[in-house]
């Protein structure tokens, strides 16, 4: 019987002994105390990765912000907006940095271009949060759904007469003296939203700046990248961690249990670094989100069995995930085949390999998305049929604070690739037929002359192919 898995857990100083990624990661080198396996000592280092940011800085300084509001009015200001209206959720976290949680609360952000003032409308349960950060003025309503004039936390407690939440935020625009402005709204309006606006601010004109925002959100700065850089680091450590513990922890452990442990360590790994004293915007976006699966649940995309199943022999096996420190980060997938396998499985394996390969020289600076997905595909299918059938996805997707973000490495995509642009690397191949598939990822990080992939994970036969 192999060691359990809380020997297992014990041996590699779980939290905090030896670990020291990050006076090595701010170095540009990695410590190799992480444990008793020698996963960590197989770990490549690209010469061409961004050089990551060092521990202490932990997320974007609130001068970061400001200076990409700036940059935000100069182009809404060319498009005459007077008043930039920030309601997606996601482009509130960008733009401000207050890293709010998500729900079905509605938030408004104004900016007045002529100003420095930064004006927020709000539900209750963000009035801390909101007046700690950056805030030139507030308005809030209780909760939602909100009643007129019911204020538990002022002694009024009312029933019935529900708010228009966007009328509210409408009249509160008006008090602002904005009423009558050129509003640079973020989303498009659909009719019923655009009759609101007509009766309650008749005067206002308003601009679509979407997509603005967006390409905004999509060209990472210098900054943005090194807080990627620093994530994927951890994320390699956390991948040898998994790859040592798969060895030593053999058929005996279940994909669910490889997942957890990595997750745990991880964790541990990241906060050991991070500056916190439990008040907020301090260890903010931080997401150590790990998952396994192995035999016959790697064989789909998305499969949506839940994963709790032995290791076995013969068996594929992914390890895979997204890890982000100050809302940034990536994901990195890697794809293992537990030996023994044959001839078909070897074939797939090494399409998929070469696959991303491909996307990581083609990824470079004023190339069409479409060219790399035609590339990576043309390439699949000139191995063949029995490869052929195997392609169930599009080659990778723009990779942000929120995940999957435009643009798309699609055959249908012709935006065109930008430095500073970040992508998942995603030409898996499926085999459901037989009960296996090979499914990569990592952060492509889009350069002059080719894509850089950010995580020093190997893409090995050596790494991936496992004798347990």
């Amino acid at each position: 019987m192999k060691s359990s898995r809380r020997d297992f857990m014990k041996n590699v100083g779980l939290g905090v002994a030896g670990l020291g990624l990050g006076t090595a990661a701010a170095n540009g080198g990695f410590s190799h105390s992480a444990g008793k396996g020698e996963s960590d000592k197989l770990l490549l280092r690209d010469p061409s990765h961004p050089k990551p940011a060092p521990v202490g800085y932990d997320r974007l300084p609130l001068e970061w912000y400001k200076n990409t509001v700036k940059r935000l009015k100069e182009k809404a200001a060319a498009q005459g907006v007077q008043a930039i209206v920030l309601e997606d959720s996601w482009n509130t976290t960008y733009f401000t940095g207050n890293m709010m949680t998500k729900t079905e609360r509605p938030t408004w952000v104004v900016f007045p271009v002529d100003s420095e003032a930064i004006f927020w409308w709000t539900p209750g349960l963000d009035n801390e949060i909101v007046k700690t950060w950056w805030c030139t003025d507030m308005d809030y309503y209780y909760d939602f759904h909100h009643a007129a004039g019911g204020f538990p936390d002022q002694g009024k407690v009312v029933k019935g007469n529900p708010v228009d939440l966007f009328e509210w935020f409408m009249d509160g625009l008006k008090k602002k003296g904005l009423g009558e402005k050129v509003l640079g709204f973020d989303s498009e309006f659909v009719p019923s939203k655009m009759k609101k606006l007509q009766k309650m601010l008749p005067k206002a004109k308003v601009v679509d700046i979407s997509s603005t925002c967006l390409k905004m959100r999509i060209v990472k700065t210098p900054e943005e990248i090194a807080l990627t850089q620093r994530s994927m680091d951890y994320f390699s450590k956390i991948h040898a961690f998994g790859r040592d513990y798969l060895l030593e922890r053999g058929t005996d452990a279940t994909d669910f249990e490889i997942a957890k442990a990595c997750e745990e360590w991880g964790m541990n790994l990241i906060m050991q670094d991070i500056k916190r004293d439990g008040r907020p915007h301090n260890a903010v976006g931080i997401d150590v989100g790990i998952g396994c699966r192995t035999g016959r649940g790697t064989a789909y995309p998305h499969p949506n069995q839940f994963h709790h199943n032995k290791v076995k022999r013969g068996d594929s096996l992914q390890i895979a995930g997204v890890v982000k420190i100050g809302g940034y980060g990536g994901e990195c997938y890697r794809y293992y085949q537990i030996e023994p396998w044959d001839a078909h499985r070897q074939k797939v394996w090494e399409t998929v390999t070469e696959s991303i390969r491909i996307q990581e020289r083609e990824s470079k600076a004023g190339v069409p998305c479409n060219d790399v997905a035609f590339k990576v595909h043309a390439y699949q299918v000139s191995r063949g049929k029995d490869i052929q059938k195997l392609l169930y996805q599009r080659v990778g997707h723009g990779e942000g604070m929120e995940g999957h973000q435009p643009p798309y490495i699609a055959l249908g995509n012709t935006e065109i690739l930008e430095e500073g642009m970040t992508f998942s690397v995603e030409p898996g191949l499926f085999d459901p037929e037989h009960g296996f598939g090979y499914n990569p990822s990592d952060s492509c990080l889009v350069a002059k002359e080719k894509g850089i992939l950010q995580s020093s994970v190997p893409l090995s036969k050596e790494w991936m192919i496992l004798k347990l």
